[in-house]
């Protein structure tokens, strides 16, 4: 005998039993509670004369903060931190973190008021060697990109870190170090086998600046093939990929001296690379090559670059947003836009621009470096 009523042939209870409507009435699916990301914080490291680089953190495993140093409440498209910065003006930086399926952070804000003069030291890297031998540059501003990609130029170095074993690399003979004399020495090396190594030198992820003079001390090598440089990146390279990051080229040159010998200063950007990058050709003074020794600064405002040689009163070149980008469709100034940057010194053998060496390169070629430094404009 049937006992249960039945609906389009189920019996009601085993309908109830189904649907989860049974035995003291049903609830509507509770969606679980968002896990507020943990709000930045901002720690800081003494730089010079009252000048700090700022770290920003959040205990949140896996998140993203986003910020400013105008004082502007930071939103999704505010940069991404990258990399410590140097703050050697009167800024606020204010921060969000934001995670996947979690609740964004609070907004956090710290002023900076340092009353830094014009013209003021507020970062150097002097490659300072009380020892009697070869050191490692200072691991907490210097890493290094490695290997034999060709880095976009058909280069045929193989680049070496610090006390890389990876053939070809030869931790007895470093591609860089800082040496006795209390300079920094990026060597050019040609292998037995005939390849090459040398050393690409970065402060990505360790150290980055944005504004101010920016200048070295540097003795380059002239051999043909050779293509030494001193430069940056913008740490949001890491995101937009080259060229929307930006690169500003200080020192940059190929092949054996000629007369009169030249540096190039030049500035990359969407719209202004290759045939129409923005550069500027510096010719040395009579009786003066690059093989000696020159400071090569770029003072960085606001909607400006320029670049000098020796006397940073006369700038050779300046490029300025909207003006040098006239006439360059599609073209992006990428250096204001609230990244910093991270520097590059580097030695580069063979590629597109220089081409190969030949049997009157001399090796190992040798970059000398005795500062780098950092002003306030």
């Amino acid at each position: 005998m049937r006992t249960g009523v039945i609906v389009a042939g189920f019996p009601l209870v085993l309908l109830a039993l189904m649907c989860g409507c049974g035995g003291g009435g049903g609830s509507a699916p509770v969606t679980p509670a968002q896990t507020q990301v943990a709000a930045p914080t901002a720690g800081t490291k003494a730089a010079l004369n009252g000048a700090v680089i700022v770290s920003l953190a959040t205990t949140t495993s896996g998140a993203t903060i986003h910020y400013t140093v105008d004082g502007s409440t930071p939103a999704a498209s505010s940069p991404i931190y990258q990399a410590p910065f140097l703050v050697a003006s009167n800024v606020t930086v204010k921060s969000y973190a934001t995670a996947s399926g979690d609740k964004d952070s609070a907004v956090t804000s710290q002023a900076f008021t340092p009353n830094i003069p014009s013209g003021t030291l507020v970062w150097s890297d002097e490659f300072t060697n009380a020892t009697t031998s070869n050191q490692q540059p200072d691991p907490t501003v210097w890493g290094y990109d490695t290997g034999a990609s060709g880095f976009g130029n058909n280069e045929l170095e193989d680049y070496c870190a610090w006390n890389s074993s990876t053939a070809p690399c030869d931790p007895t003979n470093p591609n860089a170090f800082v040496g006795t004399d209390s300079m920094l020495h990026i060597m050019a090396r040609k292998t037995a086998s005939g390849g090459y190594t040398s050393a690409r030198m970065k402060t990505q992820g360790l150290f980055s600046l944005q504004y101010g003079r920016l200048e070295a001390k540097i003795w380059v090598p002239e051999e043909q093939g050779l293509w030494p440089a001193f430069w940056t990146l913008g740490n949001n390279i890491a995101t937009v990929n080259w060229p929307a990051c930006g690169e500003q080229d200080i020192m940059e040159r190929v092949n054996a001296a000629i007369s009169p010998d030249w540096n190039e200063g030049s500035v990359h950007g969407t719209g202004f690379t290759g045939g129409t990058g923005l550069g500027t050709k510096y010719n040395f003074p009579a009786g003066q090559t690059a093989a000696g020794w020159h400071t090569y600064g770029m003072i960085w405002q606001k909607n400006s670059v320029s670049y000098y040689i020796d006397d940073p009163t006369q700038p050779y070149a300046t490029f300025s947003n909207p003006a040098s980008l006239n006439g360059l469709t599609g073209a992006v100034w990428p250096f204001d836009g609230g990244d910093s940057a991270f520097m590059i010194l580097n030695v580069a053998v063979g590629g597109d621009w220089p081409g190969s060496p030949d049997a009157t390169t001399v090796f190992p070629a040798e970059l000398k470096v005795d500062y780098v430094r950092l002003y306030t404009n």
